[in-house]
């Protein structure tokens, strides 16, 4: 582990310089045992690819101390870990049409069937490695590169909430309407982000996706049940 100073406030915790499932898996560990503590003094915590930032309040505790706390307690284990839980998300996707209107080019970019794209996307478990870009946009790793496509040479000014796209060798999820250059190739029901709800996002880094192809009686159900609140997202724990 690495202890960098970001102004006075702010300490970077960092454990290595790539993308990576198992820093990722320490990062986790990490920040769940800051959060746990419940000490006044630890403002945020910020999960990034491959560092962590703690916000602090100085008057609280020193950057010494929230250094000492690290080393202390949480242990970095190695890629010899045996077994990960993974938290998964059961992400609902109504693919192609008007939904998803660039899976064509996708599958002729990669000589591949729309059903063939479908199912190779459909069958990964991603790695949410963190939010950002706008509120609740998960950058997720895991995906097969048989459906890697180039992002769109003319970025959309407007991208629906909910659209499912894939940028080179990365797929995602844009949570609210904002401009966009990725390839779009479907669209989920389910509100990533919602500043209304006690727990606004959907989603949290250390987490995995799975996308699963729905109809679209079965996408416009579940945007029924969500606008009345009454939908109950599928999560449920593997280990490996």
């Amino acid at each position: 582990m690495k202890f960098l100073k970001a102004g006075d406030s702010a300490l970077i915790i960092e454990l290595g310089n790539e993308i990576s499932p198992i820093i990722n898996y320490n990062l986790k560990k990490i920040t769940e045992y800051l959060d746990s503590l419940n000490h006044k003094g630890i403002k945020d915590l910020l999960p990034t690819y491959r560092s962590i930032i703690v916000y602090y309040d100085p008057f609280a505790i020193s950057f010494d101390e929230l250094k000492e706390i690290v080393e202390k307690n949480c242990k970095v284990e190695d890629s010899n870990i045996v077994k990960i839980k993974k938290e998964i998300v059961e992400i609902p996707v109504l693919y192609g049409g008007e939904y998803g209107p660039d899976i064509e080019n996708i599958a002729s970019h990669n000589n591949l069937s729309v059903e063939e794209v479908i199912s190779i996307h459909t069958s990964g478990e991603y790695l949410v490695y963190m939010l950002g870009f706008t509120p609740g946009f998960p950058y997720l790793g895991g995906m097969d590169k048989r459906i890697a496509t180039p992002r769109l040479k003319t970025p959309r000014t407007k991208i629906p909430g909910g659209s499912v796209g894939i940028a080179g060798e990365q797929t995602g999820v844009y949570p609210i309407e904002s401009p966009g250059g990725w390839q779009l190739l479907g669209r989920t029901p389910l509100n990533l982000f919602d500043p209304e709800n006690e727990k606004p996002f959907l989603l949290k880094a250390g987490e995995y996706i799975k996308f699963v192809s729905i109809s679209e009686k079965e996408y416009k159900d579940i945007l029924e049940q969500v606008k009345n609140k009454t939908y109950v997202e599928k999560r449920y724990l593997k280990e490996e």
